[in-house]
């Protein structure tokens, strides 16, 4: 139930892109679309949980968590309190300082116009008395029907083949035999389809970009990766979530101790192709892929 949910969007154009923000509610994009596309991200206000704060909206789209996730934290209401202010190549939508952990949210938004491109700086700030252990995590939510690209082989797998060097997470409830995963030797693939129960995937992956291919548009978000950095969820840098409804492509942060007035961030870069093929996919994969 929307429960008098009420959002209001705007647009962003750059070149062949299009880009829906929130104006009231978040930080979320809502919107994006390529070339004429429809809005590739999944689009889910009926959808909501309860918690000790008030009802929790996923909404949809683009958002900015911090991991790891627990209940209530992870789902504090974003519905209102949303500031935004105007960048020379963009916007800056600024959260209110959320109940619990004290913690403010930040998206910048930059647009590359020439290249339809767009850079996210993700922030967050502490502004609680206690120090807080997180890290910045990404969720982008896409509408069903595609297919989920992680990479997952180390490139210098050369230097010691003695050692593993390729580990997965599963979560409690993901099924091994998922119909919706497949491997290959260099990529995890999850197709988005619907009518099945949750299944969620993660591993660290040293080059730092996950995609997904849909409607004729391949869609990459880039990501930089930290080899000594402490990640969560079992050293996970990549995650993939996929239910009945959406499909989720996740980057994260490696964690941090934030004392009062700290601040930590998480930048993404999504660049757009009409077609899979591409240098980062080889021939023999995106034949695999079909």
């Amino acid at each position: 139930m929307n429960d008098g949910l009420v959002l209001s969007a705007h647009t962003l154009v750059a070149g062949l892109l299009e880009l829906d923000y929130l104006e009231n509610a978040g930080p979320r994009i809502v919107g994006l679309r390529y070339n004429g596309s429809a809005n590739l991200l999944a689009s889910v206000p009926e959808i909501s949980i309860p918690t000790p704060y008030g009802d929790y909206h996923y909404i949809g789209g683009h958002r900015l968590w911090y991991a790891p996730e627990a209940m209530p934290r992870s789902y504090i209401p974003d519905s209102d309190g949303l500031k935004v202010s105007e960048l020379p190549d963009g916007l800056l939508l600024q959260s209110k300082q959320e109940s619990g952990a004290k913690i403010r949210k930040i998206i910048e938004i930059h647009l590359n116009p020439d290249l339809s491109q767009v850079s996210l700086k993700h922030i967050l700030i502490k502004e609680g008395l206690w120090d807080v252990e997180l890290a910045p995590w990404t969720i982008t939510m896409f509408k069903l029907g595609g297919v989920a690209i992680l990479p997952f082989q180390s490139e210098d797998v050369a230097i010691n083949d003695l050692l593993p060097n390729r580990h997965i997470s599963l979560w409690s409830y993901s099924k091994i035999n998922d119909p919706r995963l497949r491997f290959n030797d260099d990529f995890i693939f999850v197709s988005a389809k619907s009518e099945l129960p949750m299944f969620k995937i993660g591993a660290f992956n040293p080059r730092g970009w996950i995609a997904y291919w849909s409607e004729g548009v391949l869609f990459r978000k880039n990501f930089n990766v930290q080899t000594d950095g402490a990640y969560p969820d079992n050293g996970c840098n990549a995650e993939i979530y996929c239910d009945e409804h959406f499909i989720e492509l996740e980057s994260l942060a490696p964690l941090d101790k934030l004392a009062a007035g700290g601040s930590v961030s998480h930048t993404e870069n999504w660049e757009f192709y009409d077609s899979l093929e591409q240098d980062f996919l080889p021939e023999k994969t995106i034949r695999w892929m079909q």
